[in-house]
């Protein structure tokens, strides 16, 4: 098949570009090139075009022939600040936008989106009196006096989290989060609008090779490496006991792979995730295990507003519709990127609009 790959120079895109080609697809690779992501003088990667994607004549002069998009160009992280926002929707929401509206000029009617476990908000949870339950946003006095665990809107009982399914309500937390999830919104209507399918892959925590090190908007795995690599302590938010799910970025390629050969209809979303929850403290430990060196994580009870406790991943869809199923584990996977290079491209600005 033809596949147009955005955001292919990016961390995942780059394991999903070599993942298509390996698999004897025909590639059109295009990328931005954002100061945030590739730093202010970017190293062109080989066989990637600059498009911006919210450039529609340039996005009409990649489509022509192409079978599916595989769209992964976003504005990554949690954000740091509200100003943050215009760029999370410009890059984000327009972009796809764009890249939908290209489609339907093109007549491509299938879509592979990178979208994200954040549009859940807080995981699911289950309270011994009322069931499964929602809890509310945790208030910040809790968290300075260290009570960081979810309770029961109902009745202030503790929860226990189980696994997020994809039917779980969306309640995104974060400016990123809410990116996200207007994205899938975008690529749901274009599907009912135009007949095409598409397969919302909702990532959990990415961690590999080549991810971009010292930058607040990178994912916590990389955060922890870079501050091994400059001799301190990770430093843990919290207590620790977050739990989340942690999938290597060659699992999430496979699921791109399956997805852009999947011949599905509608609109579909999976989880992409190890299947093995993982609490933030054991990850951090088992880095500064891997990395050598003696040193500790500082769990400093500190925390980041709009943080959620615990969401752990479902992984059962992405089994039976697509045939995914991860291959690597947390400790294989967490050992491995103890020592894997980091991409040092990145100049950690904030995105711009």
């Amino acid at each position: 098949m033809h596949v147009l790959l955005t955001g292919a120079a990016g961390f995942i895109g780059e394991h999903i570009h070599e993942a298509l080609l390996a698999a004897d697809h025909d590639v059109t690779a295009v990328d931005a090139f954002l100061p945030s992501a590739h730093g202010s003088t970017p190293l062109h990667a080989p066989n990637v075009t600059t498009v911006d994607v919210r450039d529609p004549g340039a996005l009409d002069d990649v489509m022509a022939g192409v079978d599916v998009v595989c769209h992964q160009a976003a504005v990554v992280g949690a954000g740091v600040s509200t100003a943050d926002a215009p760029a999370y929707a410009s890059h984000n929401d327009l972009g796809t936008a764009e890249v939908l509206a290209a489609m339907a000029r093109a007549e491509c009617r299938k879509l592979v989106l990178a979208s994200s476990m954040v549009v859940y908000g807080e995981g699911r949870y289950r309270c011994p009196v009322h069931g499964v339950v929602r809890p509310r946003p945790r208030n910040p006095s809790d968290l300075r006096n260290g009570v960081f665990d979810a309770k029961c809107p109902e009745g202030d009982e503790p929860v226990t989290w189980e696994t997020v399914d994809e039917d779980a309500p969306l309640e995104p937390r974060s400016l990123y989060a809410a990116s996200k999830l207007a994205q899938e919104n975008y690529a749901l209507a274009w599907s009912l609008a135009t007949g095409g399918s598409v397969t919302a892959l909702r990532y959990h925590n990415v961690y590999g090779d080549r991810m971009p090190r010292d930058t607040p908007y990178s994912g916590v795995a990389a955060m922890f490496r870079s501050s091994l690599e400059a001799g301190e302590s990770p430093t843990v938010y919290e207590d620790g006991g977050q739990m989340r799910d942690f999938v290597d970025v060659r699992d999430v390629a496979a699921a791109n792979l399956a997805a852009v050969e999947h011949d599905g209809a509608g609109f579909v979303a999976c989880n992409v995730c190890s299947g093995h929850p993982i609490s933030i403290g054991d990850v951090a430990r088992i880095l500064c295990r891997a990395h050598g060196g003696g040193i500790e994580p500082a769990v400093t009870g500190q925390f980041r507003p709009g943080d959620v406790r615990h969401i752990v991943a479902g992984a059962a869809r992405a089994d039976e519709i697509l045939g995914f199923r991860a291959a690597v584990g947390p400790d294989e996977g967490l050992t491995r990127f103890a020592s894997a290079p980091l991409r040092a491209a990145s100049d950690g600005s904030a995105p711009v609009v």
